[in-house]
C-alpha cells in the first residue's frame, strides 16, 4: 500500500494545532475534498487523532474520547473531529473503512512519527469484511439520493461502491473518485456529474435517467459482492498485537 504522505501547505488550517487541548498525532482532510469532488461551497472536513495523557485514561476522571470543533475560515465551514488514540485504533480493527480513509488520506495537514507508524500498521487491519462497510454505506447514500435526487449522495454512492471493489481486488484503500473512474465498471458519465457538483454542493441531478442509474448501482453492488467472494484479503485483522504495543508506547511516552 503506497501513499503520498506529504504535508500539504495548509498554514491557516495548521494553526489550529496549537489551539488543541491535547497532543495531535495527525490531522488530514476527509470528505468531498478527499473524494475528488468538492464544490465551491463544500465544507472542509478535518479528521485525526489526539492523545489523552495517562492520568486522564487510568484515573477516575477520564478525558474525552472524541472532540469536535467547528469554525468558519475564509467563508468556509471547517469541522475538526478527533478521536483519542485508543478509540481510533479500536475502530481500525473493526470493518470501518472510514477511519482507514482518514488515516491514509494523502491530504495531510499535520503529521507525526506516530502517524507514520499507524499508516505502516494499516495493511494489517484490512479484511474482506470491509466489503460490508462499503456495501452498507453505499445503500445508505443510495437511499438519500432516492429521496433528495441530489448529486452529492449519488456521487457518494458510486464512490463507496468503487472504493469497496478496488479494496477487495487490490488491498488498497483508494477514496478518490478521480482515480476510481479508471475502473472498467465505473459509469462513463461520472466525470460529467463531478463537474456539475463542483458548481454547487446540493446541485440537483441532470443527466442519466433514473432507470440507468438504478441499473448501474445494482451492477456495482453485484460486482462488490463478487469481489468480496474472490478477494484474497484475510477474514480478520492481523495487527492486533502490534497496535496494542503501539498504543502502550505512545501513551507512556514522556518527551
Amino acid at each position: 500500500m503506497t501513499r503520498d504522505m506529504r504535508q500539504l501547505d495548509y498554514p491557516e488550517l495548521r494553526s489550529i494545532i496549537t489551539d488543541q487541548p491535547y497532543r495531535l498525532l495527525f490531522a488530514t482532510v476527509s470528505g468531498a475534498h478527499l473524494y475528488g469532488f468538492p464544490s465551491r461551497d463544500s465544507d472542509v472536513d478535518l479528521r485525526g487523532v489526539h492523545l489523552l495523557p495517562v492520568e486522564e485514561v487510568i484515573g477516575l476522571t477520564t478525558g474525552p474520547e472524541t472532540l469536535d470543533r467547528t469554525w468558519f475560515q475564509n467563508e468556509a465551514e471547517v469541522d475538526l473531529v478527533t478521536h483519542d488514540l485508543t478509540k481510533f485504533v479500536r475502530l481500525m480493527l473493526r470493518r470501518n473503512g472510514y477511519v482507514l480513509e482518514q488515516l491514509l488520506s494523502p491530504l495531510v495537514v499535520a503529521t507525526t512519527p506516530e502517524h507514520e507508524e499507524l499508516v505502516a500498521l494499516a495493511p494489517g487491519c484490512l479484511t474482506r469484511w470491509h466489503a460490508h462497510h462499503y456495501r452498507g454505506f453505499g445503500n445508505t447514500q443510495w437511499d438519500f439520493f432516492s429521496k433528495k435526487r441530489e448529486l452529492k449522495p449519488l456521487l457518494y454512492t458510486f464512490r463507496v461502491l468503487l472504493t469497496g471493489i478496488h479494496l477487495m481486488r487490490t488491498g488498497e484503500v483508494q477514496a478518490d473518485l478521480r482515480e476510481l473512474i479508471a475502473l472498467a465498471e465505473a459509469p462513463a458519465y461520472l466525470p460529467e456529474l463531478m463537474t456539475a457538483k463542483a458548481e454547487a454542493e446540493h446541485a440537483p441531478l441532470v443527466g442519466p435517467s433514473a432507470e440507468q442509474l438504478e441499473r448501474d448501482v445494482t451492477t456495482l453492488q453485484a460486482t462488490l459482492d463478487q469481489a468480496e467472494t474472490d478477494s484474497k484479503l484475510p477474514e480478520r485483522p492481523s495487527a492486533d498485537a502490534a497496535l496494542h504495543d503501539f498504543v502502550v508506547r505512545a501513551r507512556l511516552r514522556t518527551d
